[in-house]
């Protein structure tokens, strides 16, 4: 989340450098033996920087190395005793302090020890009397020191009086000296971008400023690069003061595997409890004494890179058991480890807590990648999108933004700029990768391979569908995708698709070729343009290569030889994409311009799994190819007439995308697909029919057939529909079976012309939440509609033989959106008898409407004296578009009732004045 980086040459000096955290002010007569000694310990024993004065020589002139401790120190401690003013040496002192806080911000404690305030700010008593002899020497000097104490008198402090026991007015001393600095201690983050707001969340989930007496684990999680080391050292290098005893341990993993972790347990409690005894290797905690003095002490510990369950054990386990109020803090890039550390201390005495360390924003990705620039560079505008593309690329992780900050900022020439982009994708830092290696080199062989096909094949796939795949490989992809996700090697976005960030899958790419560098056609995974097309063009596959993955939009010309895949017996994915500026895969766009130079195929392994490839230029499949094995199938765009032969038995084929294939003439024989889940045929204008054998597949929930314009045979559907997209088809009547589809929530008939009612029977559509029946013939809709208590969106847009709507239509009750737009026929809307109580959006711009129903119902309860109450029809009505609404004279002033109306279009209609009641939530009037 952040980086720690030199400021570059460019860079201001720091406003003021500091060599200590603490100067204390003192009369060596009045307390050095006593409260100044046990103070500057108590300082002292919480690592505080602390300067004091025990070895100079006093004499009447302020010696110059306190005037240099002074300026040096980030806090003064003014410990004004009964005879501190009798010292013209402190007396000088306090106004070199006083001018520091001025000039620098120096924060000033004053300690009132066993005298009054007000005797101090008037200079009374003791302090009246050393003035008296002041006034005879040192005329010029007074009146600066009696200002000076008169502002320190004024300043927060303590008054000793107030506090009986001495060791207590320590504690709360050092308490607030610790709290002041902490905070002061936040503006020296320089170099550290983004790292403010993130140690306030760690504080915060620490429960630093809570009297808490639990010991509290906060476990830091995240890829490697992400910036975890740095915000637990900054968070300890801030807190630590506050804790009787700290100690980080860093780098453990690596430690741990060189000594082992029991030399790490000896190395922690040596720092607790400031006994090198303890160095002594030993398996266990053997001594009662050494648990004991753990216990009661108040520790602040950071564990820095764990890997390992035995880890956590031996070093914050049973056998070590730290005081009231302890604090822990864990790094690690594994979540696995931090549930263990949960398992571990199940008691109500210790919580245990995870924070996911997140990227940097972009605004912080770019503060960060500019840290080293000189001016020169990072203010020419011709390298702003470059730069834009580079940060982009690095995704919020600081390590990368470090790195490639630091190299671009060593680019000489402005070729070298302009191509730092590319040779970054082409050549990856080596530094960078091996960080990830870390986490690769970790997990188990089942947790490899799964996480070699990601990179260079299921990267952006549906989780569902990759597990599929990966387990038909013989892999157990759904522990070891758990695996990876804890390891922060992958994520998985919005629930449903594997992600990886790019410098990771570089990584799993590197990994790959190290297999045979030299040899493509020798290893598991291909996905470089070089690569595959010198191997297929070439008929160097062998029976090693599991995978191929290319994206035809790097390439204009593809050669493939009729036997390109004859020895790749063993090829499970062939994964042919391309990507349209939106970003979707397998769209065959318009400026598709890959030239497939390919006369013939004879063969395709029958291992296949998983088989893509758009704008496929034969008519027909190699008729040697079995599909008993593919579970996925995607040629958008293709020129198949057919498939494939009869007789093939798809028993395990689930996704079928033929998409846009214009020359198919019939769905292929799908019978035997039992478990196919979704077909897309979009855009297959050949189309005739949707065969009857349909039916049967009781796994088929989303078929999408829209653009299919000669398609006018549909048969039943199976029960289990989900989605079904008919737009822009020839068919004029649907069969029964839709109308009884209880799990159907999309029915899209938009364009079917030939359509011109609807059933009246009764429909069991329960889970209809979206009907589209927009440029359709039809007259009207059923009173059965009622049935539909699920329907958020009606779209009867451009209806134009549409006529009228049955008073049935307020039984929708869920209902959002409602569109009649268009419907040039349609004149009047029914009453409203019920209210409608989540219709936001009404559209009936372009009708032949005259009125508006009456929006608001007088109901009268029976039996009661009471007037009549009002209720609201539409109360959530946002939007009214009633727009070229030729007939429509007047708005019914009920209209300016509803409080949620958002936007209300009245252009092109008969209007000629508002209501007086126009109320201001209404914000447009067309």
């Amino acid at each position: 989340m952040f980086c720690n980086m030199a400021a570059s040459s460019s860079s201001p000096p720091p406003a003021h450098a500091f060599k200590y955290d603490v100067f204390l002010s003192f009369r060596g007569e009045d307390t050095r033996n006593t409260f100044t000694s046990h103070l500057y310990e108590a300082l002292v024993g919480k690592k505080i920087k602390t300067y004091i004065d025990f070895d100079l020589v006093r004499g009447e002139k302020i010696a110059p190395a306190l005037l240099e401790a002074i300026e040096e120190s980030k806090l003064s401690v003014v410990i004004l005793s009964l005879d501190y003013a009798s010292s013209t040496w402190c007396l000088d002192e306090l106004v070199q302090i006083l001018e520091c806080k001025e000039r620098h911000g120096q924060i000033v404690i004053p300690i009132f020890y066993r005298i009054d305030p007000s005797h101090v700010r008037h200079q009374r008593e003791s302090y009246a009397a050393a003035f008296v002899r002041h006034e005879k020497r040192f005329k010029d000097k007074v009146h600066k020191w009696r200002d000076a104490l008169t502002k320190a008198s004024k300043l927060a402090g303590f008054d000793s009086r107030n506090i009986s026991l001495e060791s207590e007015l320590v504690k709360l001393v050092v308490k607030d000296i610790v709290t002041k600095l902490s905070r002061a201690c936040s503006s020296n983050l320089k170099g550290l971008v983004g790292i403010e707001s993130r140690i306030q969340q760690l504080e915060s989930l620490l429960c630093i400023d809570v009297e808490d007496v639990r010991v509290r684990t906060v476990g830091i999680w995240g890829m490697g690069g992400i910036g975890k080391t740095t915000l637990a050292d900054a968070v300890f290098n801030r807190l630590s003061s506050q804790f009787e005893a700290s100690c980080f341990l860093s780098n453990v993993r690596e430690k741990s595997e060189k000594h082992g972790p029991y030399n790490l347990r000896n190395e922690l409690l040596c720092n607790l409890l400031k006994d090198e005894s303890l160095r002594i290797s030993t398996p266990s905690i053997a001594s009662t004494f050494i648990k004991e003095r753990l216990s009661r002490a108040k520790v602040l510990v950071v564990l820095d890179d764990v890997n390992d369950v035995t880890q956590l054990e031996v070093l914050v386990g049973d056998q070590v058991q730290f005081g009231p109020g302890s604090r822990i803090i864990i790094t690690t890039r594994d979540m696995h480890q931090l549930r263990e550390m949960q398992h571990l201390q199940k008691g109500s005495d210790h919580v245990v807590i995870t924070y996911k360390a997140e990227e940097l924003d972009h605004d912080e990705a770019l503060q960060l990648f500019h840290l080293n620039d000189s001016k020169e560079i990072s203010c020419r505008a011709d390298h702003s999108e470059l730069v834009r593309m580079v940060v982009h690329y690095a995704a919020g992780i600081p390590l990368a933004l470090k790195i490639w900050g630091s190299l671009f900022c060593r680019c000489k020439s402005t070729h070298e700029r302009a191509t730092f982009l590319e040779k970054l994708k082409k050549f990856p830092e080596k530094k960078l990768q091996n960080v990830y290696r870390i986490s690769y080199d970790a997990l188990g062989e089942n947790e490899r391979e799964i996480f070699l096909y990601i990179a260079c094949f299921h990267k952006g796939h549906e989780i569902c569908s990759a597990i599929e795949q990966l387990n038909a490989c013989g892999l157990f992809a759904d522990s070891g995708i758990e695996v990876l996700v804890d390891m922060s090697l992958i994520s998985i976005q919005n629930n449903r698709y594997l992600w990886m960030h790019d410098v990771i899958q570089e990584m799993g790419w590197a990994i790959e070729c190290e297999q045979h560098p030299a040899k493509p056609g020798k290893r598991r995974r291909l996905f470089t343009m070089e690569d595959i097309c010198n191997v297929l063009k070439k008929n160097k596959g062998t029976e090693k290569v599991q995978s191929i993955s290319l994206n035809l939009s790097q390439i204009t010309e593809l050669h493939l030889t009729p036997q390109a895949f004859q020895k790749m017996y063993n090829l499970k994915f062939l994964k042919f994409y391309g990507v349209d500026r939106r970003g979707y895969y397998n769209y065959p766009r318009k400026d598709f311009n890959l030239h497939f130079n390919l006369q013939d195929l004879e063969y395709l392994p029958n291992s296949l799994l998983h088989l893509s490839w758009p704008a496929y230029t034969l008519k027909y499949l190699p008729s040697t190819f079995s599909a008993e094995n593919l579970t996925e199938l995607s040629m958008p765009g293709s020129q198949l007439q057919r498939l494939w032969n009869e007789g093939q038995k798809p028993r395990n084929l689930k996704h079928v995308d033929l998409s846009h294939s214009k020359q198919m003439v019939e769905v292929p024989d799908l019978s035997m697909s039992v478990n196919i889940e979704s077909i897309d045929l979009e855009g297959c204008e050949r189309l005739v029919e949707i065969p009857s054998y349909f039916e049967n597949l009781l796994k088929l929930t989303w078929l999408n057939a829209s653009c299919c314009t000669n398609l006018s045979v549909l048969s039943d559907m199976p029960c289990n529909m989900v989605s079904l997209n008919l737009g822009w088809t020839a068919i004029e009547d649907l069969p029964s079976s839709i109308w009884s589809q209880e799990k159907l929530v999309e029915l899209n008939l938009n364009g079917c012309e030939g359509i011109k009612k609807l059933p009246n029977s009764i429909w069991k559509l329960y889970s209809l939440t979206s009907l589209v029946l927009s440029k359709t013939s039809i007259e009207g809709l059923p009173p059965s509609i009622e049935c539909l208590s699920g329907l958020e969106c009606l779209d009867l847009n451009s209806c134009r033989k549409f006529v009228s709507l049955p008073t049935s239509i307020c039984k929708l009750k869920s209902l959002k959106t409602f569109c009649l737009i268009g419907c040039s026929s349609f004149e009047n809307f029914p009453e409203i008898l019920e209210p409608m109580e989540l219709l936001e959006s009404l559209s009936l711009g372009g009708t032949k409407l005259k009125e508006l129903p009456s929006l608001i119902e007088n109901v009268c309860c029976p039996n009661s004296i009471l007037p009549p109450s009002s209720v609201i029809l539409w109360p959530s009505m946002s939007m009214l578009d009633l727009s070229d609404c030729t007939m429509l004279e007047e708005i019914p002033d009920c209209i300016f009732s509803l409080n949620s109306l958002f936007r209300l279009d009245a252009s092109g209609t008969m209007i000629r004045s508002i209501p007086s009641r126009l109320q201001p939530s209404i914000k447009h009037l067309g």
